[in-house]
């Protein structure tokens, strides 16, 4: 990986769009994180900024989404492929379209996964990467239901 900071792009399949994160502040990255902190890019009633990490080899992204004051609303966890261009030092997040997102409360909450059966249809994504994105997000959700998550958000807790 180059030493330089990365280009960041994210790609959603639905709707098919594929976004330059050009006004994301890399605050870490090497060959296994990238940590980001960003403003919303529309305007938002919900949450306006946040703080991500991307994990390359687990291919999960966590956000830290928070309200205008900096008060942490909730955990909001992207099952993620990526793809890395080495000539233009820039990273694709392709987002798998199941997201999990967890409350401070403990409570977890499953979202999008009628997207993956539309996506199939629509011949955006091909079986191995709804396989891919179901298996990431058993190994999530089990990380999370076993205390584990603790682990996900050690790098952007306290920023």
């Amino acid at each position: 990986m180059s030493k330089s900071i990365p280009k960041l792009f994210r790609r959603r399949f639905i709707p098919n769009e594929k976004i330059f994160l050009k006004d994301d502040i890399v605050v870490e990255f090497n060959d296994d994180i990238i940590v980001t902190k960003w403003k919303v890019l529309k305007k938002r009633n919900d949450f306006s900024n946040g703080v991500s990490c991307v994990f390359l080899k687990d291919n999960i992204k966590v956000s830290k989404f928070m309200d205008e004051n900096g008060k942490i609303l909730y955990w909001y966890c992207d099952i993620i492929d990526w793809e890395y261009d080495s000539a233009e030092n820039s990273y694709v997040f392709n987002d798998l379209l199941v997201d999990i997102i967890v409350y401070d409360d403990g409570f977890v909450k499953v979202v999008d996964l009628g997207e993956i059966s539309a996506a199939l249809e629509e011949g955006l994504i091909d079986i191995n990467l709804a396989k891919k994105a179901l298996n990431v997000a058993d190994n999530l959700l089990s990380d999370i239901y076993n205390g584990k998550f603790d682990y996900y958000k050690r790098y952007i807790l306290s920023i």
